[in-house]
């Protein structure tokens, strides 16, 4: 049997996908697993062992840059992806993904089943259309997909999200380590990476989060942010608050702004992290220190109920409204949870 999961999404996304891939793996271990993901998210899956083949459809823009040639690859593809002939697409989204769908009927074959949440009207091309759920975290969401191929698989037995970083992603970390005096372990990676401000505490929270942390407990603090202006027409950017971390810096703060791939294994060589909520969230959740993931005003953006992080050391701390509010015991209290200190 040959299955092929379409996930197109950004990072996070493709994490808490994942134990999809682990539960079809475990369950039907004969069964040939292809994932199309794409050239943004699809680093996270090169590492996952439960995917025999991963198929990266070339983007036709990369910010402001677009790729004249792109489409006519893209139908190549799909032209190979045919030739696959499977057996079941799924369209691992956790409610209705129009492109996604639209891209599994032009893949499927007849005898293809493609299984994903649609529209009525959206059932042509589509064997098994499911009603998209409303409620249950994004990886319940997704696993429920698992239904039509006979898995019924309940909340408690979905495995937390995989991911791990390629070794030369650590290497490249642990020299930027070197170069700080630092180990593996003896800093806490924080970022500020979002794009919603709610989320993000306030330079004189990091100061003195980083301040606690270190006079407490000797743990240095490795900071990152996202490049740019807020205003920013792409991705807002987060170089005011940095300004305003950065500036007289005491040295227990070791600030990196560069290549994601440096960012995710210190991420990953962290004693733990703190991230707004974020791919880099996700990231550090699948990681052996954990992650305090940080969400705000719940009502009007992202909710942890769908979207928190999932692993063995995670905490969740939601504000009202904004991190700002929230007393700085309570950050330092889920963190010393995940680190088991007093």
């Amino acid at each position: 049997m040959r299955i092929l999961i379409i996930k197109r999404d950004k990072i996070g996304d493709l994490i808490l996908t994942t134990p999809l891939l682990a539960l079809i793996k475990s369950h039907m271990p004969s069964a040939e697993l292809h994932l199309l993901a794409n050239t943004y998210n699809g680093w996270v899956a090169k590492e996952n062992p439960h995917i025999d083949r991963l198929w990266l459809p070339p983007r036709t823009r990369d910010g402001t840059h677009i790729h004249p040639t792109a489409p006519l690859k893209q139908l190549w593809q799909i032209l190979q992806l045919r030739r696959q002939h499977y057996d079941f697409i799924i369209v691992a989204n956790g409610s209705i993904s129009w492109r996604a769908n639209k891209r599994a009927q032009q893949i499927a074959t007849s005898k293809t089943q493609v299984i994903a949440y649609c529209e009525p009207n959206q059932q042509q091309g589509i064997k098994y259309a499911l009603p998209p759920p409303t409620h249950g975290h994004e990886t319940e969401r997704i696993v429920t997909l698992l239904t039509p191929l006979g898995l019924n698989i309940t909340p408690d037995r979905i495995p937390y999200p995989f991911f791990r970083p390629p070794p030369t992603w650590l290497d490249s970390a642990k020299n930027f380590l070197t170069e700080h005096n630092l180990t593996p372990g003896s800093y806490i990676m924080l970022g500020v990476g979002t794009r919603r401000r709610t989320r993000q505490p306030e330079p004189a929270q990091l100061l003195r989060w980083a301040e606690d942390l270190y006079v407490r407990f000797g743990l240095h603090t490795v900071f990152t942010w996202s490049p740019g202006k807020r205003d920013a027409n792409l991705y807002p950017g987060d170089d005011d608050i940095a300004e305003a971390v950065l500036t007289d810096c005491p040295n227990w703060i070791h600030p990196y702004q560069g290549k994601l791939n440096i960012v995710v294994g210190l991420t990953w060589l962290a004693k733990a992290s703190i991230y707004p909520d974020s791919g880099l969230m996700h990231v550090a959740a699948a990681s052996p220190g954990g992650v305090v993931g940080l969400f705000a005003d719940p009502e009007n953006s992202s909710s942890p109920d769908v979207w928190g992080p999932k692993g063995a050391h995670v905490r969740i701390v939601v504000a009202p409204q904004h991190i700002a509010d929230v007393p700085d015991k309570t950050i330092l209290s889920a963190l010393t949870e995940i680190l088991n200190l007093p």
